[in-house]
């Protein structure tokens, strides 16, 4: 081996351990959180149903949701109220309108979007608290009924509204 494959390969030795000890010490992580070290636990209050459209599900189902997002991508533990980082709301909207016009005047795709008010409450930092909404849409063609789609769709919107929740609440995006 001559000294320049040496030197690559010292140098990316160096630069695996650095990243293992800034991961290892709670600078870094690679989950994408920047969560202190101090947070331990995670508390999930039912969300509710504030709008009349949609499945009587759905708030269930985005709970557990989040709940699993969190628990896949933190080490915290779910507790049942009171954790460092508490998570309650409502979903707010679900909503079906035409989009994409079509030359006949008639929509070329339905938009679905569901919207979610979130309160989330850091009682570690007060500063990083918020209580804000967070939507998300996906279209499905107009000559389909929402019901054809609706299982299909509402998967997909719920895993961006969390992985959205998430990133303002743990990655501080």
């Amino acid at each position: 081996m001559d000294s320049r494959n040496k030197v690559l390969t010292h140098s990316a030795w160096v630069g695996l351990m650095c990243l293992v000890m800034l991961s290892g010490c709670g600078i870094y992580s690679f989950s994408g959180t920047s969560l202190s070290p101090d947070i331990k636990t995670i508390s999930i209050t039912n969300f509710t149903m504030g709008t009349a459209g949609g499945p009587a599900s759905l708030p269930l189902t985005l709970n557990e949701k989040l709940k699993e997002y969190f628990q896949r991508n933190t080490n915290l533990t779910l507790i049942q109220s009171g954790g460092d980082l508490q998570f309650e709301g409502s979903v707010i909207g679900y909503d079906v309108v035409p989009v994409a016009p079509t030359a006949n005047d008639q929509a070329g795709f339905n938009r679905l979007t569901v919207t979610v008010q979130v309160r989330f409450t850091h009682n570690l930092d007060e500063s990083k608290s918020f209580d804000q909404s967070f939507n998300f849409y996906a279209d499905f063609p107009q000559s389909q009924t929402l019901n054809q789609n609706e299982a299909r769709l509402l998967p997909q919107i719920l895993d961006q509204i969390v992985q959205d929740i998430f990133n303002k609440s743990a990655a501080d995006w």
